[in-house]
């Protein structure tokens, strides 16, 4: 049995292997130990530590959700600008943030402090970001050309302070543990985690702005907000509590910034991932994107009338109401999904073919959900629910195909840039999110979308094609890309133990 005690010296964080009872060359300053317990072995990361990271990818869902699902809506219904305008905004601001990245994933990578490499950012970006995003969801009183200075002041602030806290987060997961499947083990908790998050926000946001809003939508928003960031900031720290850094790379003269971007261009599994990434990140952008105006503008109002053992029971709902529990069931299929992903990727033959069959099958559903009438109320939302159960597998294991992308840098050249891998990643991850988030609003402006007022029939047709067959088309792309994506299960184990190997050489 091998316990990893954790030393703090001239190298943070280094961990040495010690057999149970040996004593020599394990003697050091020992500053923070792992618990040592004999039912957990080497490589494998407790359930504590499991949920313990999850959590902070809860706290990031109360931001990345706000920008998915209110974010264009807020900026055209409630805070004023055009669709056009915002569609701009996201393009020019997300662009510039997107090219940060790989810069916070290289100083992320270089930074050395007794907690590890990534752990302290979240210590460090935590409030920021709480605040920033209280002020992105203000509207000032300003004329309609300071309201659009204010909101690219505010975005852009939100988006820095998001890359700060979240590629390191995102990185951390690639040294939790050098077990490939483990890490599909974490990845699945962590996005069952997040859309615990996602059902908090698109299920009691929109029930939130109308408690603190009393019809005032502006104040309602902001107030939804203060509350996320008080989550937030306490999630965040559970994390940085639970989780311990132990991969650490074999030792090596420290690389030139240049040195590993080249390595990350050369790094073919990783492109492709990138790839992959935009794509769905395209199509949840667009389909999420477009949910609010489906309801407020296409399906409107539900009345239902039954009767049970004589009795008439009425409910009404308005399309907010709908529109908010549309969402919720979703995420209730994203939550089941989610967490079938390890056994699915087992079942279906690997990470590679899981992905490829789960992501066409939510398309195929997608695109025919332009067909479904605006009176067939339980269709649309059984249809959403099935879509949801069979994308959500698709987003851990997008992730874990990331981490593995790490090992095979550091394989194949031997040096390890897990915050750079991560941090590029982001990068496709923004960019499908940039690409996604303009065209919702371009696409808006080019149907003649005007904001408050009733839709003509092309403007609800084009709300119906964003919510099917443009969205599908992402997914389609996003399965495609896949196929040449050739780092399999049984090559990932061969990876991970020539790296074992090689460190064991080293110590």
């Amino acid at each position: 049995m091998l316990y990893k005690i954790d030393f703090l010296g001239n190298n943070p964080q280094r961990f040495i292997e010690c057999s149970a009872g040996q004593t020599e060359g394990c003697v050091g300053t020992a500053v923070n130990t792992i618990s040592f317990t004999d039912a957990q072995p080497a490589g494998k990361i407790s359930f504590r530590e499991k949920i313990g990271y999850g959590l902070g990818d809860t706290a990031s869902n109360f931001y990345w959700q706000m920008f998915l699902n209110f974010l264009l809506f807020f900026y055209t219904d409630v805070f004023g600008i055009t669709a056009a305008a915002a569609g701009t905004m996201f393009l020019v601001v997300r662009t510039w943030d997107t090219g940060i990245d790989p810069f916070m994933g290289v100083m992320a990578d270089r930074t050395h402090t007794r907690w590890g490499h990534y752990r302290p950012y979240l210590l460090w970006g935590a409030l920021p970001l709480a605040f920033v995003g209280v002020l992105m969801f203000t509207t000032p009183n300003l004329s309609a050309h300071g309201k659009l200075i204010y909101a690219y002041v505010t975005y852009s602030l939100i988006m820095v302070a998001y890359t700060f806290i979240n590629i390191p987060y995102s990185a951390l997961m690639g040294v939790i543990s050098s077990n490939s499947l483990e890490r599909t083990s974490v990845s699945s908790y962590r996005f069952v985690l997040a859309y615990g998050g996602l059902f908090m926000v698109q299920g009691l946001t929109l029930p939130m702005v109308k408690f603190f809003g009393h019809g005032n939508d502006q104040r309602g928003f902001q107030m939804a907000m203060v509350v996320y960031g008080i989550l937030a900031v306490a999630l965040f720290l559970v994390t940085f509590a639970a989780t311990r850094e132990r991969v650490q790379p074999a030792q090596q003269k420290a690389s030139a910034i240049q040195d590993d971007l080249r390595d990350l261009m050369r790094n073919v599994p990783w492109i492709m991932v990138c790839f992959i990434g935009l794509f769905a990140v395209c199509y949840i952008s667009l389909r999420f994107g477009a949910i609010l105006y489906y309801f407020k503008y296409y399906v409107g109002s539900y009345h239902f009338e039954h009767q049970i053992a004589g009795r008439s029971f009425n409910y009404s709902f308005d399309s907010g109401s709908m529109a908010s529990l549309f969402m919720a069931l979703g995420t209730v299929g994203v939550i089941v999904g989610a967490a079938m992903a390890r056994p699915l990727a087992q079942l279906l033959g690997g990470k590679r073919r899981a992905y490829i069959l789960l992501m066409t099958a939510a398309s195929v559903l997608t695109a025919l959900f332009y067909f479904i009438p605006r009176e067939q109320i339980i269709l649309i939302f059984v249809v959403h629910l099935l879509i949801s159960t069979l994308f959500a597998p698709t987003s851990p294991l997008l992730w874990a195909f990331y981490a593995d992308t790490a090992d095979h840098s550091e394989w194949k050249t031997g040096r390890r840039a897990t915050g750079l891998v991560f941090s590029a990643a982001s990068f496709s991850q923004k960019l499908g999110w940039t690409i996604g988030g303009a065209l919702a609003g371009w696409l808006l402006a080019y149907f003649g979308f005007h904001a408050n007022v009733i839709q003509t029939n092309q403007v609800q047709t084009g709300i119906r094609f964003m919510m099917s067959f443009i969205p599908a088309a992402a997914g389609f792309l996003s399965a495609a890309a896949v196929l040449f994506y050739k780092l399999d299960d049984s090559f990932m184990v061969k990876i991970e133990q020539e790296l074992k190997q090689r460190k064991g050489e080293q110590r």
